[in-house]
C-alpha cells in the first residue's frame, strides 16, 4: 500500500497502523493524534524508530527521514541508539558550556586561599568585572578566540598598559582553568608568547616602569623630626611604617596578637604579605615605646585605630603627607630611602637589606635551603636605621596640628 493525502485523510479516521513502504508506517491513535514510525530488524530484533508527528512530519519529509534512517542501516548504524546518542552528546555539550563570567567567578572563589589580601582580591574580580565582561561575559569559554580576547583588552593597551596586562593575564588564568576543566579544547587565545605578541606592543616597549616618589634619605631625619610635632594616629602609622620599613597595608593591617612588646618582634601572617610568606620584623625600643603609648579601644585588635570601627584606612597615610605639605613623596617610597640608606651608609649585605624588605632572595633553589630570616642581623639593622631617622635635633616649641589622646614620637624616643 502507497500512501496518498487522501488515502491518509481516510485513515486517520481507522485507529491503528498503515504501512506505506520499505517499513514507513503511519500510526493513527485518533484524529488529533498520528506519527510516523519506521519498522526495521536489528539483531533479530523487531524496532520501531518516531519519525515525527503527522501534523509536523508529511508524507513526503517522513519519506526522507525513514531513507536516511535506512541508510544507516546499510552503513551498521542503529538509527535509534544513533538518535540517543546525539540526545546524550547535546545534553554533555551543554553541561560542559559555561559562560566566560561564570569560569571567572568560580575560578575566583575556588583560589580564595591565593589572593594576598581581601582588597587584591577584589581587585582581581574587580578588573575582569570592567574591562573583559562587556566583551566576553556572555560568551562561552569554548569558544573564544585570539580576536575576541584583543577586542577586550586592545583599546586600553597604550593608555592603561599595566593594567590592560593584568587583565590579560588574568583572562589567560581562566581560560587555563577552563582547558583544565575540559570546557575548553584549544589553546588558550590570551597567552602572549606565541599568541599575542605578534599582534600588541611589548607592555615594557610601551609603559615605561615608574618608580614611587622617593625621599632621598638624608633628609629623612628632618621629615621625621617635623613629623614628631604632629599629633594623630595617622601621623603615629607613618612613623611606624618608616622605622619598620614595611608597606602601608601591612601597618594598617597590624593588629595586637601578631606583637609581641616583651620580644620585640612583630609577626605579620602570609596571607597580608605581597609575596604570601610569613615576614618577622624586628621592634627597636623606641617602636616598642611608640606602640605602648598608643590608645587601645574595647573589642578592636588593630594596633592603628581609625575614625570608624576598625583599623586605619590606606588613605590615612597619604593624607598626613599632604597636610605636611609633601604630597610629591610616597609613603612606599620610604622603602626606597630605607634601601639606599642601608646600602650606602651600612656595611650590611644585601641579603640582610633584601630581606628586611621582605624581598625574595636568590632563585628557588637557594630559598629552599637558606630557610633563616636573619633576625639577629636584621635587628642591628633596623635599630640603626631607627637612630638615623630620630638624629634630627628635637623641637622645643611643638605647635598642635591635630586633636589626639597620642603621646608624640619625639616624646618616646631615646
Amino acid at each position: 500500500m502507497n500512501l496518498t493525502a487522501k488515502r491518509i485523510a481516510k485513515l486517520l479516521k481507522r485507529p491503528g497502523r498503515h504501512l506505506d513502504a520499505h517499513g514507513l508506517v503511519l500510526q493513527v491513535i485518533n484524529p488529533n493524534n498520528a506519527s510516523w514510525l519506521l519498522r526495521y530488524q536489528r539483531d533479530g530484533r523487531e524496532r520501531w524508530l518516531g519519525l515525527g508527528p503527522l501534523h509536523t512530519v508529511g508524507l513526503a519529509d517522513a519519506r526522507v527521514r525513514a531513507k536516511a534512517a535506512r541508510l544507516q542501516l546499510l552503513d551498521g548504524i542503529d538509527p535509534i541508539q544513533a538518535k540517543k546518542d546525539k540526545k546524550e552528546a547535546a545534553k554533555l555539550a551543554a553541561a560542559r558550556s559555561i559562560t566566560f563570567r561564570e569560569a571567572a567567578e568560580t575560578y575566583h572563589r575556588t583560589h580564595e586561599g591565593e589572593w594576598r589580601s581581601a582588597k587584591h582580591s577584589m581587585q582581581w574580580i574587580g578588573s575582569l568585572r570592567v574591562y573583559a565582561y562587556p566583551v566576553l561575559g556572555n560568551m562561552s569559554v569554548a569558544d573564544i578566540s585570539k580576536g575576541d580576547v584583543l577586542r577586550a583588552i586592545e583599546p586600553h593597551w597604550a593608555g592603561k598598559t599595566v593594567t590592560a596586562d593584568r587583565v590579560r593575564n588574568r583572562i589567560e588564568s581562566v581560560l587555563d582553568w577552563a582547558i583544565a576543566r575540559e570546557y575548553r579544547k584549544d589553546e588558550n587565545p590570551a597567552r602572549w608568547r606565541g599568541f599575542l605578541e605578534h599582534a600588541l606592543p611589548a607592555p615594557s616597549k610601551i609603559a615605561k616602569p615608574q618608580n614611587f616618589a622617593a625621599l632621598d634619605y638624608r633628609s629623612l631625619p628632618e621629615f621625621m623630626g617635623e613629623l614628631c610635632r604632629r599629633d594623630g594616629i595617622a601621623a603615629r602609622a607613618m612613623a611606624f611604617t618608616i622605622l619598620c620599613a614595611v608597606r602601608s597595608g601591612e601597618t594598617c593591617g597590624a593588629q595586637w596578637s601578631e606583637i609581641d612588646l616583651k620580644n620585640r618582634l612583630w609577626t605579620i601572617p602570609g596571607n597580608r604579605m605581597k609575596a604570601g610568606r610569613e615576614h618577622r620584623v624586628p621592634l627597636s625600643p623606641q617602636v616598642v615605646a611608640l606602640l605602648q603609648a598608643l590608645p587601645r579601644e574595647r573589642d578592636n585588635p588593630f594596633v592603628f585605630i581609625g575614625t570608624r570601627a576598625g583599623g586605619l584606612s590606606h588613605a590615612a597615610l597619604g593624607r598626613v603627607l599632604g597636610r605636611m605639605g609633601r604630597s610629591n613623596i610616597t609613603v612606599h617610597g620610604m622603602r626606597s630611602a630605607f634601601s639606599t640608606w642601608a646600602h650606602e651608609r651600612t656595611k650590611h649585605g644585601n641579603n640582610v637589606i633584601e630581606i628586611s624588605l621582605a624581598h625574595a632572595v636568590g632563585d628557588k633553589t637557594s630559598q629552599a635551603y637558606q630557610r633563616g630570616d636573619l633576625l639577629a642581623k636584621r635587628r642591628q639593622l633596623m635599630a640603626a636605621w631607627t637612630k638615623f631617622c630620630t638624629s634630627a635635633p628635637k623641637i622645643k616649641d611643638k605647635p598642635k596640628t591635630e586633636d589626639s589622646n597620642v603621646v608624640s614620637l619625639r616624646a618616646v624616643r631615646r
